[in-house]
């Protein structure tokens, strides 16, 4: 049996491997929160609070899946967690998959 995989199959483990990332980046709540650190360097809950129609649970609950991903990260400055974006290895993934798409699928 033969260990090289077809062009398809090499697609289709990268379109894979990207589920959790498209998964959470489909969520509407989650691309606020994304755009929302975008225009700042880092925010708490509580800052975030202010910007987005939601509770301060929701917002954690959505940072947690956010934080899980890769798309941020959290730094404890003083009693306040800060959330930040750390988008480059959430990126090149997607970039990894449209490659290979584009190499690998008709498109039409």
């Amino acid at each position: 049996m033969s260990s090289v995989k077809s062009p398809h199959e090499e697609t289709l483990n990268i379109f894979r491997e990207a589920i959790p990332l498209l998964q959470v980046l489909a969520d509407a709540t989650r691309q606020d929160i994304i755009l929302a650190l975008a225009e700042n360097e880092s925010l708490n809950v509580n800052q975030l609070a202010e910007r987005l129609p939601l509770s301060r649970p929701a917002i954690s609950h959505h940072l947690k899946s956010l934080k899980q991903t890769g798309l941020i990260d959290m730094e404890q400055r003083g009693t306040g967690n800060y959330y930040f974006l750390t988008l480059k290895s959430s990126v090149n993934m997607l970039k990894e998959l449209l490659g290979s798409m584009e190499k690998n699928c008709n498109i039409k």
